[in-house]
């Protein structure tokens, strides 16, 4: 009986050892781009290096929620329409690459459309950020300033070992 139990732990654990192992292999659970994950975006690391107070560090908390359900909500409800939309968009590229020629002006035109869609995107996440900021003090803005720039270099300096490991 012991052996058949070892055989049946072996042949569950094989697969994972073997799935975990090819995972590493592509460069971690991410396939390697776990860069931009830790120098790019809003750190939350930042955050708690500043000492934040209880009532600082709640009311981010009610604004994590806040717009975490708004983006919950805004998701379900306009989920129809953003289908709708990237049907349109699917469309318009096909039209545009399968053409018999190239319509200069309407890849341009798509191209604008993609650019205020993102634009759009980021002055929302700016604001975000900025009302989260908001409720630091003028010391604690400081401090994030600093702790922002030291983060800044070593994902400069990552970024040039990165470089300078893939050109050699």
């Amino acid at each position: 009986m012991r052996t058949v139990k070892k055989l049946v732990l072996a042949a569950a654990a094989l697969p994972l050892v073997f799935g975990t192992a090819s995972a590493y292999a592509f460069g971690g659970k991410d396939g390697g781009k776990d860069f931009r994950g830790k120098c790019g975006g809003f750190d939350k690391g930042v955050m708690r290096q500043l000492d934040l107070t209880d009532e600082q560090e709640a009311q981010l908390e009610a604004m994590r929620d806040a717009k975490r359900e708004e983006r919950k909500t805004q998701r379900t409800a306009n989920m129809a329409e953003r289908q709708a939309e990237m049907q349109a968009y699917q469309s318009k590229v096909q039209d545009l690459v399968l053409a018999d020629t190239f319509d200069e002006a309407q890849a341009q035109e798509l191209a604008k459309e993609m650019v205020e869609k993102r634009a759009e995107r980021r002055a929302e996440m700016l604001k975000m950020k900025h009302e989260m900021l908001s409720i630091l003090t003028p010391e604690q803005k400081e401090q994030f300033k600093e702790l922002q720039t030291e983060r800044m270099e070593k994902c400069s300096e990552k970024m040039a070992k990165r470089m300078e490991k893939r050109n050699n």
